[in-house]
């Protein structure tokens, strides 16, 4: 890997509550896309607007690369392909949707959109495909596949009925990535960094005695990995279930926080509210890392070290400074 110093060059959110795509993305083109992608196109847009007006241009296509997280995107969609099926027969399926049996598919009008020729790829972990994509587009750039990255995740409201319906996500977080010398020679700003480790506790070990000291030691492994010093401040928020594995990872973190204090958020049935906290941490006290953890029941567990503002300089030698943000309007 070349070490690549990626900063955060821009963040867009987008809210499922009262978005219209004609307003956020155009009034043709997108009519029949399915919400979690005219989600995640309208976050992306908003975060290349934050970076600034040659965020993308700067890199050539081939250099550029994006990554989303979901878990919820198409379980709307497929229940719906599946009626149609079952009651009136696969001739009765939309051949502009139908493509999207495949999830895959839901991030891929972005890489046609920006011309995104690097990679293109769409992780489902449970919880945590959010902090997944941005890993993984941040090794494909450090590997040197890439100079510019789309990341974030998506999600769709799930139907009634689906397990985790009633704590449903909808809406997209994009958080655009670049080289922090990149970033300075053209000008832009830097908001700050995300570090990202995965690991994965089963649920049968978080239920035994020693489940809490086994999390307690993945939070910890991650948090130096990260670079994080035990004695450097901390400020640390948790989007945990009732699982086992979230309550072992809860008492792993009274633990090890300050004062054994942190927020403890209840965590929605997607991949979204983790990236979001992330992406919200940027905007926190550039002496004060912020770390967000969050882990699913099925035992995937992933902590994301926040670093706010600038800690580096520009090519110049001069100090980067924080970056406008495009928020949800």
């Amino acid at each position: 890997m070349n070490g690549t110093d990626l900063v955060v060059a821009g963040v867009g959110t987008v809210s499922a509550d009262g978005f219209d795509f004609r307003t956020a993305l155009g009034r043709r083109g997108y009519k029949y896309l399915p919400p979690a992608s005219q989600y995640f196109l309208a976050a992306a847009k908003r975060a290349l607007a934050a970076a600034g007006p040659d965020a993308l241009e700067a890199t050539e296509p081939e250099r550029r690369g994006a990554a989303v997280g979901t878990n919820s995107a198409a379980v709307a969609l497929h229940r719906a392909m599946d009626d149609t099926v079952t009651g009136t027969g696969a001739g009765g399926l939309s051949p502009v949707l139908a493509p999207y049996f495949s999830i895959n598919l839901f991030g891929s009008r972005l890489a046609t959109e920006y011309d995104l020729k690097g990679f293109n790829l769409t992780l489902t972990t449970p919880r945590v495909a959010g902090f997944e994509a941005l890993r993984t587009g941040q090794r494909a750039v450090a590997a040197g596949r890439a100079r510019l990255l789309i990341a974030g995740a998506t999600e769709e409201a799930l139907p009634e009925g689906e397990p985790g319906a009633d704590t449903s996500e909808s809406g997209a977080v994009a958080l655009l990535l670049e080289p922090a010398a990149s970033v300075a020679a053209r000008g832009g700003r830097a908001l700050g960094r995300l570090g990202i480790r995965t690991s994965f506790l089963p649920p049968q070990l978080a239920t035994a005695a020693d489940g809490a000291d086994r999390a307690a030691a993945l939070v910890r492994d991650a948090l130096d990995a990260l670079g994080h010093r035990p004695d450097a401040p901390l400020t640390s928020t948790a989007l945990l279930d009732g699982s086992p594995v979230g309550e072992a990872v809860a008492a792993a973190l009274e633990e090890i926080t300050e004062d054994g204090k942190y927020e403890r958020i209840p965590a929605g049935a997607g991949a979204l509210a983790p990236v979001a906290r992330a992406a919200a941490a940027l905007d926190g006290d550039p002496g004060r890392a912020h770390a967000v953890v969050t882990a699913a029941a099925e035992g995937h567990l992933a902590v994301c070290l926040v670093t706010p503002g600038s800690t580096g300089t520009g090519v110049d030698g001069h100090p980067m400074s924080t970056p406008r943000r495009a928020d949800d309007r």
